[in-house]
């Protein structure tokens, strides 16, 4: 698979099969992605892989725990502007509507949130910290970090769901991974099979045209 077939083909899985995932290939994928960009060679990525019986573990001692955080940080500005916001408003609508869930039908909307909170039915994830000491560019690093761990899983056939969701959960997570208290949790993703007859795997996001984002000086 050459990186634009990868690119075209990521999506973010929102179904996962029961299929398993090896540790060997996990593991493969969270040291190959290591080859991300990264200013000054920093690696400020700390990643925490959970699979098999801690993700058993996991389901399990989620609900012992607070149900909300605070996030430590803004998953969106405040008073986000255009074109921002109808992009972020337009996926949403059509992530419902692919599922048949009206705008009024405000149970079925929480249903699909809370299935965040499952991993999307995924046997694996893993999640990303970063140290607090780290500034913006250095939280670019973990983008393309990210970025390149998803393309890879492409490549090896598997599917991925990046999900800010966990910085509303950052207390239990970090305390069922044992993160230390100098390491910020970003984002959880979740991996595996995904599965083709889910109707929410059919939704791909549009982008903007060269012209709505970029220009030649």
């Amino acid at each position: 698979m050459n990186v634009l077939d990868a690119v075209g083909t990521r999506i973010s899985v929102r179904q996962f099969t029961s299929e398993p995932v090896s540790d060997e290939l996990l593991r493969s994928l969270v040291e190959d992605a290591s080859g991300a960009p990264s200013g000054g060679n920093v690696q400020p990525w700390r990643i925490y892989v959970v699979n098999g019986a801690s993700m058993t573990r996991l389901r399990e001692f989620l609900p012992t725990q607070a149900p909300i955080d605070t996030p430590e940080y803004d998953i969106y500005p405040a008073g986000l502007v255009e074109p921002y916001r109808t992009n972020r408003y337009t996926i949403g609508e059509q992530m419902y509507a692919t599922l048949g869930i009206s705008r009024d039908d405000k149970d079925g909307r929480r249903r699909q949130f809370a299935h965040n909170n499952n991993f999307f039915d995924a046997p694996s994830a893993i999640f990303c910290y970063i140290d607090r000491q780290m500034g913006p560019p250095q939280w670019s690093d973990l983008g393309m970090y990210l970025q390149t761990l998803m393309l890879l899983a492409v490549e090896r056939g598997l599917g991925t769901c990046a999900q800010e969701y966990w910085s509303v959960r950052h207390a239990a997570i970090s305390a069922f991974v044992e993160a230390p208290a100098n390491e910020m949790l970003f984002c959880g993703v979740s991996i595996g099979h995904p599965d083709t007859s889910a109707a929410i795997n059919t939704l791909k996001s549009e982008r903007m045209p060269f012209d709505g984002f970029a220009r030649f000086v």
